[in-house]
């Protein structure tokens, strides 16, 4: 993971898993096709046409929805016979299955951690998970599980930004929660939920989080300007500690005639990206820069290149690169300016986050 991506993987950091829990994975999905009856077929039917066959590797999926998946790419031009659109339905349903681990029991049925940890999903699965969440969940989470808006007892917090949703894989932190007991519409206990009920629900969980990105249905800006411009403006002074660093008659000057509010919004939240301003200019980033100290030698100074756990490199101000192999010896001392913006992103709460865009948009 480089420290390019830190302000997103700070979302993402607890989907990685300590050690100690390999006993009670299930094992990652081959790197490569495994042998069978039919590998062949998959090879060349859909290695020949839009992608490789590896895109199939840790996909897995129930037979229906593997059919599903065949029909769709034969509409895309996918070329085979009936016999071999039903031996590759055959051969992914039998070698590929879905990866559900021991999650329904509520256990900690987690995968290996990295890309292979993706909570693939079922979309058949999340139908039926969308049924029980409806039964259950809707009136205090909502119809998109962004949080209820009913009166106060019934306003459940946004699911699709909960960090346990976020880590959950297949069930395995939902299942723990509703054993241990929560209120439910229906009145019956949390804890009766059946294991293939909280799988079932897992993925309509996690289709509501996918349906957020930016390939998702809902990747239009919406209107932002929902906040509260004072309550933004005295987090801004106060709680946010936005003014350690900012200020509105300073670098912050005329910010909300520059950027729109979606773009204000991003550019607040992950301030590494390439948010544009209204006239369209791309503002880069500030780099981060590492100060790298060996054994033996000189420190170096540069900004970032790269920063993984086995290796580090910089490019000082003469434009020369400079790589190390980390090492208990090597320090590296970090300079990231945005590290507060890392900070706040566990704090933010969604009024927090919109009341700051009301606020900074006000700022002419």
């Amino acid at each position: 993971m480089t420290v390019s991506n830190r302000t997103a993987s700070i979302l993402f950091a607890a989907l990685f898993l300590s050690a100690t829990l390999s006993a009670q994975r299930t094992p990652a999905p081959p790197r490569s096709l495994p042998d069978g009856p039919g590998r062949d077929i998959v090879q060349r039917v859909c290695g020949s046409t839009c992608h490789g066959a590896e895109l199939v590797i840790g996909k897995g999926n129930t037979r229906d929805g593997r059919g599903a998946t065949v029909n769709s790419m034969v509409s895309r031009g996918a070329k085979a016979n009936e016999t071999e659109l039903t031996e590759i339905v055959d051969y992914l349903a039998k070698n590929l299955p879905p990866r559900t681990g021991a999650a329904g029991a509520g256990g900690s049925g987690f995968l290996g951690a990295g890309a292979d940890d993706a909570h693939i999903v079922d979309n058949f699965a999340a139908d039926r998970g969308r049924k029980v969440y409806i039964s259950e969940c809707v009136t205090c989470h909502g119809s998109t599980a962004r949080g209820g808006d009913g009166p106060p007892a019934q306003k459940g917090p946004d699911l699709v930004r909960s960090l346990m949703v976020l880590k959950d894989r297949y069930g395995s932190m939902i299942g723990a929660f509703l054993k241990a007991g929560h209120p439910t519409q229906s009145g019956k206990p949390s804890a009766s939920l059946s294991g293939a009920e909280v799988i079932d629900l897992a993925h309509f969980l996690h289709l509501k989080v996918t349906d957020t990105l930016r390939s998702g249905p809902y990747n239009k800006p919406i209107n932002v300007l929902t906040g509260n411009a004072k309550a933004g403006e005295e987090y801004f002074k106060g709680e946010g500690g936005c003014v350690k660093c900012h200020s509105v008659t300073g670098d912050l000057a005329g910010v909300g005639a520059k950027y729109a509010p979606e773009a204000l919004q991003q550019k607040f939240i992950f301030p590494t990206t390439f948010a544009p301003s209204r006239g369209g200019k791309r503002i880069p980033p500030k780099e981060i820069v590492l100060t790298v100290t060996p054994a033996s030698g000189p420190a170096v100074t540069g900004t970032l290149v790269h920063l993984y756990d086995f290796d580090v490199s910089v490019r000082d101000r003469d434009g020369e690169y400079h790589s190390w192999k980390r090492t208990a010896a090597l320090k590296v001392v970090k300079s990231n300016p945005y590290e507060a913006h890392i900070q706040l992103l566990d704090r933010y709460s969604d009024k927090n986050i919109h009341d700051i865009v009301a606020y900074l948009e006000t700022v002419k």
